[in-house]
């Protein structure tokens, strides 16, 4: 499906907002949201159907020309196979009248891009990890969320309520009036509108194309780097040479106590058995509502920080420099896990990457073997090894006593003025030549095989074939990174 490109000057940007439904409202909500989550497995059932049955066939020896046709799972091709057989499907027929039909195209794209996704990843074109075969969604798991593209979607003009398609006007939470300015001015158009249960309560989230003028930045000619840790969540360092530090909250760890006190006396009420289909009672409920409160409150003021970070940087720097961190890989150590998620470095890099645009700044992205923590900011000597519980980077050249963070810190900064060519990512510019350095200074050199078992029974063919990966060493600069 064609990607929807904005007009020039208008960008694609959200408004959200809370929701205060009525009983009869919530109730709808709900009907939409399941809808759309039972469209989804009929379009996986539908798709696997062909899958397994030719599997079968093959196990008879029928031929290959013979075997049942491969059924599509393009959006088009699901909404023709979904309105021919929801008449006479008894999963259907009694109620799906009920809902709006965005609510089942809502289903059906989901499950049309969760195809694309297992396909692409199977042939190789889709980056990071091995997509596997798109699974069924539980009435009990599952996200409630539905999707309006079309119909009567608008922002009313009391600033108090929102209408959408057979759900018709609901009250929200808080004012509307930054999006309905932008409307009625003619500055912005709503594209769809997405209502979602997150966090207790219901929201909705208008997409928009809105019209943004760019806006100056305080320094458009500076350029900062960012390191991130959980010490401190961002040293920053700019090309003039100051260095601002940013405390870490740590959100999560401040409501750890009142957390463990909510989970004790939830676990002391009588909650839901799936295995006895017993129901959970009313005090289990007020408790589970009390500890997810907390949780909620965690999410909200780390959200608020971040984007305030992220907001202050964007309005200052003409050029900001960060680092592709492998944070996947980094959750995986159980005794940073739990802070390394808290401090939300992969949100902090995908928030610089949309605002720095709008104020018409780029972003430098740091290629994910640069040894910026290794690399003396003032010599460009680059250590061997550098262990995490050494804080301090001593120079064993210049005789530089710094901060590593703060080190790391002025090597990013210096490492804009660096990428003026290239593919975009810094610390991979072939800019200079290759020289030699310490054995331990860079990331693994042995080539290494990922070892993939084929399962059986797996509908749709095997997994991945195995593909052989070459690590190469780090290129390294020829003299030291300078600021500007």
């Amino acid at each position: 499906m064609k990607k929807f490109q904005a007009q020039p000057g208008f960008v694609v940007q959200a408004f959200r907002f809370a929701l205060d439904p009525n009983a009869a409202q919530e109730k709808a909500l709900r009907s939409h949201c399941g809808a759309a989550r039972a469209a989804y497995n009929w379009a996986v059932a539908w798709v696997e159907a062909s899958w397994w049955q030719r599997r079968a066939e093959e196990s008879y020896g029928i031929a290959e020309e013979s075997l049942t046709q491969w059924r599509p799972w393009s959006l088009p091709a699901l909404r023709k196979a979904f309105n021919e057989g929801k008449h006479t499907d008894p999963r259907f027929a009694g109620w799906w009248e009920d809902n709006s039909k965005e609510a089942y195209s809502t289903g059906l794209a989901n499950a049309a891009a969760a195809f694309d996704n297992y396909a692409k990843s199977k042939c190789g074109k889709r980056k990071g990890r091995a997509m596997g075969m798109p699974r069924f969604k539980s009435k009990r798991k599952a996200r409630l969320s539905c999707r309006f593209t079309t119909g009567t979607i608008r922002v009313d003009t009391d600033g108090r309520h929102v209408t959408l398609p057979r759900l018709g006007a609901i009250r929200v939470h808080e004012p509307t009036a930054k999006l309905l300015a932008r409307v009625q001015a003619g500055t912005a158009r709503i594209l769809s509108a997405t209502v979602r249960h997150e966090r207790g309560r219901w929201f909705v989230s208008f997409q928009t194309e809105v019209k943004r003028d760019l806006v100056r930045v305080t320094r458009p000619d500076a350029a900062v780097g960012i390191d991130l840790g959980i010490k401190t969540l961002a040293v920053m360092a700019d090309s003039a040479g100051e260095i601002r530090e940013v405390a870490n909250p740590r959100h999560l760890g401040t409501a750890l106590k009142q957390l463990r006190r909510a989970s004790r006396v939830v676990s002391r009420r009588r909650g839901p058995d799936k295995r006895t289909g017993q129901k959970p009672s009313k005090r289990w409920e007020k408790a589970n509502a009390a500890r997810n409160r907390v949780h909620h409150r965690v999410a909200n003021l780390r959200d608020y920080a971040l984007h305030k970070l992220t907001s202050a940087v964007a309005a200052e720097y003409g050029t900001v420099v960060v680092e592709d961190l492998n944070v996947a890989g980094m959750v995986k150590n159980r005794r940073l896990a739990r802070h390394i998620a808290d401090a939300g470095f992969g949100e902090i890099r995908r928030q610089l990457n949309y605002k720095v645009k709008r104020n018409g700044c780029r972003t430098v992205t740091a290629d994910r073997w640069f040894p910026s923590s290794k690399t003396c900011s003032g010599c460009g000597a680059v250590k061997a090894k550098l262990p995490l519980h050494i804080r301090m980077y001593e120079c064993d050249g210049c005789g530089l006593v710094i901060d590593r963070d703060a080190n790391a810190a002025f090597n990013l900064a210096a490492l804009a003025a660096a990428c003026v060519t290239g593919t975009g990512v810094a610390g991979d510019q072939d800019t200079a030549p290759a020289v030699s350095k310490p054995r331990g200074a860079d990331h693994k050199t042995r080539a290494t095989r990922p070892r993939r078992k084929a399962k059986a029974g797996r509908a749709g063919g095997a997994t991945l074939p195995h593909q052989r990966q070459t690590e190469t060493r780090d290129r390294t600069q020829a003299e030291p990174l300078t600021l500007w």
